[in-house]
């Protein structure tokens, strides 16, 4: 039986998310087989033969061992140093069609939750107002379209749900093949 998993602030369940799963595999780092192992992006220019442990993540020496990075910054503009390192150096990312980035609220990375479909996704309706604002900005000015594009989420296009760290508010982007 594996320890009790790291808790990751900003993803706090990676098993749900797909990001993690239970595995003999042995960490890359570590050389540990440690009962899992992370499935999601790492971003490094060195030769990583291997996955790692959420343990190996959590500490940031997977990250450092190999001058990488689970999530790509873009999105993080506003957050602390601190944070910033935390999340693109010790939590896990996630799996996205395109590029996956965070979203930030109240001056914080905002805590992944997970893909969803519209379903889901009206259960939380400040995320799918916040939603249905960034897809108007983004350009589907027609409201029928737009209406039709986020009823049909889970259905070739997602929308990838997050909750604030501070005030709970929750916040979601469209991530589409």
């Amino acid at each position: 039986m594996s320890p009790e998993l790291p808790v990751f602030r900003y993803h706090p369940d990676p098993i749900a998310s797909g990001s993690v799963r239970e595995s003999a595999e042995t960490c890359a780092c570590c050389d540990r087989a440690t009962g899992w192992i992370y499935t999601a992006s790492f971003y490094t220019a060195e030769d990583v033969s291997g996955r790692f442990c959420p343990w190996c993540i959590a500490d940031g020496s997977a990250a450092g061992r190999f001058a990488g990075e689970f999530m790509d910054s873009y999105g993080l503009a506003g957050v602390s140093e601190e944070i910033l390192h935390e999340v693109t150096r010790r939590t896990p990312g996630f799996h996205a069609w395109q590029d996956p980035h965070r979203l930030v609220h109240c001056d914080d990375a905002a805590a992944f939750i997970g893909e969803v479909g519209h379903g889901e996704l009206a259960a939380h309706p400040e995320a799918l107002d916040q939603l249905r604002q960034d897809l108007r900005m983004g350009g589907r000015h027609d409201a029928a379209q737009l209406e039709q594009f986020l009823t049909h989420l889970g259905e070739g296009a997602t929308a990838m749900l997050f909750r604030c760290t501070v005030c709970g508010t929750h916040l979601a982007y469209a991530d589409a093949s």
